[in-house]
């Protein structure tokens, strides 16, 4: 599993979130490595989205990172859960993409120790619940992509990729209907299936 270097997440946010599909998300711990197949995806498309965190050039500590360069972990927490991003586009344009699923892949007896689960189906199919599986903490931010301990890897090629709303961005306006958030049709780790809207 060699990480994907740093020219792979030189594309388009919209682009990169499908292109994410299919990869492999891997963690290096002391305990151990674990990786899962990304299959579920969400754009934010920074300035001109009321969705993301950057909305209005929004700059904070928490955000900076937002506005360096492609490829960089954007983690954050919410609640008691870590979430994980991929810093996508251009220098000084703060767009991100939110890693919402993923699909065990190694590592899952150490996977179901961190999640307290026997239950598959139920180990990573949400935000928090691929954090805490594979060990991401708010330690891995600005780290590369490009690098142990927390990477991306080459996995497989999606058959076909499914595309509706966001979830969980109720009071964004008109920004809870864009159709920024991508899944690989029919897997079953996907977080919540909400209507698949045609690609434009």
């Amino acid at each position: 599993m060699n990480p994907l270097s740093s020219k792979f997440f030189q594309k388009p946010t919209l682009e990169l979130a499908k292109c994410l599909l299919g990869c492999l998300l891997v963690k290096d711990t002391t305990e151990g490595t674990a990786s899962g197949y990304i299959i579920e995806t969400e754009a934010y498309m920074g300035p001109e989205d009321r969705a993301a965190h950057s909305f209005e050039n929004r700059r904070t500590k928490r955000t900076e990172i937002m506005f360096g360069e492609a490829g960089i972990v954007y983690t954050y927490t919410m609640h008691t859960h870590t979430l994980v991003n991929v810093v996508s586009g251009p220098l000084e344009k703060p767009e991100a993409i939110l890693i919402r699923a993923i699909e065990p892949y190694t590592g899952l007896e150490l996977m179901h120790e961190r999640r307290g689960t026997d239950n598959l189906r139920n180990l990573t199919n949400g935000l928090g619940k691929l954090t805490k599986a594979l060990g991401i903490t708010m330690n891995d931010y600005g780290h590369s992509f490009s690098k142990p301990p927390l990477y991306i890897a080459s996995g497989i090629i999606p058959n076909d990729i499914s595309i509706g709303p966001r979830i969980g961005i109720d009071n964004t306006g008109e920004a809870r209907d864009y159709p920024w958030r991508f899944w690989i049709t029919g897997n079953p780790f996907v977080s919540r299936h909400k209507k698949t809207v045609a690609p434009k």
